[in-house]
Parts: structure tokens; C-alpha cells; sequence
């Protein structure tokens, strides 16, 4: 509920702060007042666009501030929803900075215009003469329905699935997508994964075969230097290993004279062991020297076919190849397996479209229960706004496609006439019938819903008295289970309110400026005599106001 409503430098207001009340609120005032630029500033403050325009004194800027009580109305939810400490009195805040900028806080948060205009959608709601275009629209319709067959919960569960269906959907189809890409090139990747599965690469294998090939390469080399070696350390004359005999032979003598001769014995002893290691192994090694063409040209074969694969996969090795190789076998084992990833994403949308039609159904059957209660409200309530011949014709036809509220389309015709064709209510309905059937359609909706506020901006227009005492009679009604703000120009609406506000212009030193102010009795006596009568207010129109008032 709007408790306070604070504005600061905007439009023709200087400076402004108004109280309101539960119940029915009346604002009157001349046209041309400033009525308008009071829902301006509401609207401003609830996430409209603004710009410097809305200044005042384009020096300074400008603020608007609502405070609202959000007791009763469940909001904690969506508060916790985008990350805003919820108060029982919550406070809004819109400022417009001399340099264009605009800045929206909420219990002193900052907050995006989305944030605020979800916040709008569920606090207050602003309706005028010119906004009858919404029951044309067919979502409007819809909520009309489902607010009356008590379908929030169902069609929030819905929505829930909705956005999962819609979700697994998007993947299925990037899934398939993406096969249809893989499958153009699998073929493809496939040769070149078995050629490199056949080639049976291992990460040191190049670098083997390299040296093995160096070795072959230079067998005579080899052969001949090892033979020699052997020759330098063996021969019986002049060999290392005679000579080393002969230099042990010789310490092991004159080890026991000192430790000195001790050392130098066993050094020459540990390079005997190790002299005669390096035999053995120079012996085996010239053992094994043997060429063998075939080896060669096997393995010249094989380095061969590592090269070419290296080349045709722009890389430098093997270790480079064995990626290659890795990344060519996910891109085949995708493709096999695409058609199992798919049957898998198409089983959760199958199971997920199964809950989801019990939910819709459940949906389509309480509108389809709602639809002769909706009819008759709505009779009920048209006849006493002088359209007693008025019908709608309301069906719901279940379809197998998903929407966002349900599987249902919805035929929402009107006919005014006894005996008249049924039509689009756009086509068929005048600007005051249509006015009559919104009105009509928010005094069921606060019934069956806990919006806070509802505002209505001249919906009177064009009535006559005894439509007005009726008008006047619902907002009574409404006001019952929500705040009611009636912007009228009707003495008879007016003076059903519980409180009355006026706007009017107060012009100071050559500068118009626009206020608002709370009215005493006599003040309201007045004001809705001069809507009865005008300016020069008769003697009898002060009898008629308060007898409206019931003073």
C-alpha cells in the first residue's frame, strides 16, 4: 500500500509530500492542473524512462520517494529473488541528475529499471481511459481467467518446466546441430584416425629408431674403431691390461711400507676392475656389430612414415602426433556416440513434456470451471453499469504446443447488443463500454488477487450520474481489499472517497508551480460543489455536495 508519496524538482512541482490512506482516495482538480504530472511522477519512480525534461531546474536534481507497506502481500520471496533486504516498510527512491543520469534505490540499494518495474508489477496498478486496449490483449485475458480459478500456484509450477523444457530443447538442438557438423566431416577424421591407430605411435620411438639407423649408417666405423680398442687394451705386448698387470704387480709389492704405497695400490687395482669391465663390453659390442640391410630399410620405412605423418599434421613430433591422434579419436567417438547423446537428451525432454502436460492440464481445467463464474461477475457488474445486454463468449481450446502460461488458446469475444454478433472486443466494444468492462474486470481481479494498489486515472469518462453512483459504488467495493486511488472528475465519485486530495496551480512571482493538498470538510464541501456547478457555486449545489457526502 502507497502510504507516502515525496517529490522533489519535477515537472511544476518544487516540492511536494503527501500521505496516503487505505481505502478509497480521491484527487481532483481542474484539467489542466497538474494530475497528470502526479501519476508522472509515480511512474517515474516505479521505472519509467525519464530524461532532463522532468526537471524542474535543470541545476538540481530531481527525486521522487515512495514509501510502501508490503505487509500481507508475501513479497519476501521475491525480495530474496534479486537481492534486496526486504522491510515491512519499504522505501523507493528515483533521481534524475542534472546530467541526464539516473540513479533507483530500494531501502537505500541501488537497483536496475528491471528490478524496479517487476517490483511496480507487484505493488501498484495504474489504469486509465486510455489503457482499456489491454483486455484486447490476450495474456491480460488469460490472467483474468487464471486469477479466478485460483491458477498461480500451477501455472508457477508450469513455468518452472517450462523454462527446463524450453532449455533441454535448446540443447537437443545444438546437439544435432553440432552431429551435423561432425557427421560432414567423420569420414574424414575417421582415415585419418585409423591411419594413425595402424601407425601405432609411441612418444620415444623417432628418437629410437634414429639412433639405431645412425648406428647402421656407420657399421665400418663402428666395427673397425671397436676392434682396434680391443687391440690397444688386450695385446700381449703393448695391452693396457699387461701394463696395468705389470704396474699392480709391482705396488702391491711396496703396499705394505706405507699407507701412501697402500693407496696408490688399490687405486691401480679399481682401475684394473674397471679396464677390465670396459673389455668385456668392448667385446660384446664387436660381437654384435653386424649389418643387416633389411633392418635398415625397415627402419627407414618406419622413420619415413612418422616424418610424412608429422608433415600432414603440421607437428613436430611424436608426442605432438599422439594429441593429434587423441583429439581425432574423441571427434570419431562423438559422432558414434551422438546418436545414444541424443535418444538420451530427447528421453529428458520426453519425461519432462509428461509432467509438464499434467500440469497444463490441470491449468486448462480450472479455467475452463472458471469461465461460467467469470461470465456471470462480469453480467452482474455490466448490468449495473447500464450494459445489462452485454455477453462474452469464453473458450478455451487446449492445443498440443507449449505457451508460456499453458498449452490453451483462449477466445475472449464480446457482444453489447441483445441479439448482437459476437466480436474482438477492440472492434465491438466504445471507448466507454470498454471502460466499464475494466473497471468491471479489476473489482474481480482484487478479489481474487493481493495486488496492494490500483489507480484509476479518469476511467469515468464520458458516464453519466447514475453510471457514476455505480462506478463510485465498486471502487467502494474494491477499496474493501486494496488501496483505491480514483483520479475522477465526477462529484459522485468523489465524494464516496474516504479521503480527498486536490491538485492546483498556485502561480508566485511570474512562476507556475503545481500542489496537492489534503482536504478538510468544508474545503470538500466546497470542491465538489464547484464540480457540480462551476466557479460561481450556487446555494444548491452546497445542498447537493453534502447530501453526497451524507453530511
Amino acid at each position: 500500500m502507497l502510504t507516502q508519496l515525496s517529490i522533489n524538482n519535477y515537472a511544476l512541482i518544487n516540492q511536494l509530500s503527501i500521505d496516503f490512506s487505505s481505502g478509497l482516495s480521491i484527487i481532483t482538480g481542474e484539467t489542466g492542473a497538474g494530475k497528470s504530472i502526479l501519476l508522472g511522477a509515480l511512474g517515474l519512480v516505479l521505472g519509467n524512462r525519464a530524461d532532463l525534461s522532468s526537471l524542474k531546474d535543470t541545476t538540481n536534481k530531481c527525486i521522487v520517494e515512495a514509501k510502501v507497506v508490503l505487509t500481507n502481500y508475501n513479497l519476501q520471496d521475491f525480495f530474496n529473488e534479486v537481492d534486496l533486504d526486504y522491510e515491512a516498510e519499504t522505501i523507493i527512491r528515483r533521481e534524475i541528475l542534472p546530467s541526464g543520469k539516473s540513479r533507483a534505490f530500494v531501502n537505500d540499494t541501488p537497483v536496475t529499471l528491471a528490478v524496479l518495474n517487476q517490483l511496480r508489477s507487484k505493488l501498484i496498478d495504474v489504469h486509465s481511459q486510455h489503457q482499456t486496449i489491454e483486455l484486447s490483449d490476450n495474456l491480460f485475458q488469460f490472467s483474468i481467467l487464471d486469477a479466478l480459478a485460483k491458477n498461480a500456484p500451477r501455472i508457477a509450477s508450469y513455468k518452472r518446466g517450462f523454462v527446463q523444457l524450453t532449455k533441454l530443447k535448446k540443447e537437443l538442438s545444438v546437439l544435432k546441430e553440432q552431429q551435423k557438423e561432425a557427421n560432414l566431416q567423420y569420414e574424414y577424421n575417421l582415415h585419418l584416425f585409423k591411419e594413425l591407430e595402424e601407425a601405432k605411435i609411441k612418444v620415444d620411438e623417432q628418437e629410437d629408431l634414429e639412433e639405431r639407423l645412425e648406428k647402421l649408417n656407420n657399421i665400418e666405423a663402428i666395427k673397425l674403431n671397436l676392434s682396434e680398442a680391443l687391440e690397444i687394451t688386450v695385446n700381449e705386448e703393448i695391452g693396457i691390461q699387461n701394463l696395468l698387470n705389470t704396474l699392480e704387480n709391482r705396488l702391491s709389492k711396496i703396499a705394505a711400507f706405507s699407507k701412501e704405497y697402500q693407496n696408490l695400490s688399490e687405486r691401480i687395482t679399481s682401475v684394473k676392475i674397471e679396464l677390465d669391465d670396459i673389455v668385456s663390453e668392448l667385446e660384446d659390442a664387436n660381437e654384435n656389430v653386424d649389418f643387416n640391410p633389411n633392418e635398415a630399410e625397415e627402419i627407414n620405412d618406419r622413420l619415413q612414415l612418422l616424418y610424412n605423418l608429422q608433415k600432414k599434421h603440421t607437428v613436430s613430433n611424436n608426442k605432438e602426433l599422439l594429441l593429434v591422434f587423441n583429439d581425432l579419436s574423441e571427434k570419431v567417438g562423438a559422432v558414434e556416440s551422438a546418436d545414444e547423446v541424443i535418444n538420451e537428451k530427447q528421453i529428458e525432454i520426453d519425461d519432462v513434456s509428461v509432467k509438464l502436460d499434467k500440469v497444463a492440464e490441470l491449468i486448462s481445467n480450472a479455467r475452463t470451471k472458471s469461465i461460467p463464474k467469470l461470465n456471470k461477475e462480469l453480467h452482474v457488474l455490466l448490468t449495473d453499469l447500464g450494459m445489462e445486454n452485454a455477453r462474452f463468449s469464453i473458450k478455451i481450446n487446449p492445443t498440443r504446443s507449449y505457451f508460456a502460461n499453458g498449452k490453451d488458446e483462449l477466445e475472449f469475444l464480446f457482444s453489447a447488443n441483445k441479439g448482437g454478433s459476437f466480436g474482438e472486443l477492440k472492434k465491438v466494444a466504445s471507448g466507454g463500454e470498454l471502460s466499464r468492462i475494466m473497471l468491471s474486470v479489476k473489482t474481480i481481479l482484487s478479489e481474487n488477487t493481493q495486488l496492494p494498489t490500483i489507480i484509476f486515472d479518469e476511467i469515468d469518462t464520458g458516464v453519466s450520474g447514475e453510471v457514476s453512483n455505480k462506478i463510485a459504488a465498486i471502487m467502494q467495493k474494491m477499496s474493501n481489499n486494496m488501496q483505491v486511488i480514483a483520479i475522477t472528475h465526477l462529484p459522485q465519485i468523489a465524494a464516496k472517497g474516504s479521503s480527498h486530495y486536490k491538485v492546483y496551480k498556485k502561480e508566485v512571482k511570474g512562476v507556475t508551480t503545481t500542489n496537492l493538498k489534503l482536504l478538510t470538510t468544508e474545503e470538500r464541501i466546497k470542491e465538489i460543489a464547484e464540480m457540480l456547478s462551476g466557479k460561481d457555486i450556487s446555494d444548491s449545489a452546497l445542498i447537493h455536495a453534502k447530501e453526497l457526502l451524507n453530511l
